[in-house]
């Protein structure tokens, strides 16, 4: 790879470092032909991109980077590829239903909106965490009871405003 080659590759690591908010780093390595088609189909179905990098292109890109990795580029050791998905949680849950069947890919790190996770123990911790649409749902679910509880006292209160209070306060005891 020429020198051309390589910056312009470092470039283009930089440029998708800056678009992406999620990025999983695993190890690969020992996947056959057939596994890793399989794990890249599902990157495919669950909107995660992932492509295999040199660790000494990435760890400059890093550096090029206007983001904060931390130590995330201490596990640019062996084999790396690199995982980017819009929602958080997405490639940790790839990579669990993958592990089901192989003991590949590993999480050696993750930039998660900004908070670095090192090692493959954090990839449950990852799994679980909520992505804004389900966060919004949650919200949306907890602001609707109390409103639910207020138009139920209307309904049996019986349209008077001590009907309702009693109603209310029934309710909250």
């Amino acid at each position: 790879m020429t020198r051309e080659e390589k910056s312009q590759v470092i470039q283009d690591l930089t440029a998708q470092l800056a678009d992406n908010t999620n990025i999983y780093l695993t190890d690969i390595s020992g996947l056959n032909a057939g596994s890793t088609s399989d794990l890249r189909r599902a990157c495919f179905k669950a909107n995660v991109s992932m492509s295999v990098v040199k660790n000494t292109l990435l760890e400059k890109a890093m550096e090029a980077s206007d983001k904060e990795f931390g130590e995330l580029p201490s596990v640019l050791k062996g084999n790396t590829s690199v995982m980017y998905s819009e929602t958080g949680n997405a490639p940790a849950k790839v990579i669990k239903a993958f592990r089901k069947k192989s003991e590949r890919p590993v999480l050696k790190g993750a930039f998660i909106e900004e908070a670095i996770y090192i090692g493959d123990e954090q990839l449950d911790a990852l799994v679980d965490i909520k992505s804004k649409d389900e966060l919004i749902g949650e919200i949306v679910t907890l602001l609707q009871s109390p409103a639910k509880n207020v138009i139920s006292a209307l309904k049996s209160g019986g349209g008077t405003l001590a009907g309702i209070i009693k109603t209310l306060s029934e309710k909250e005891g």
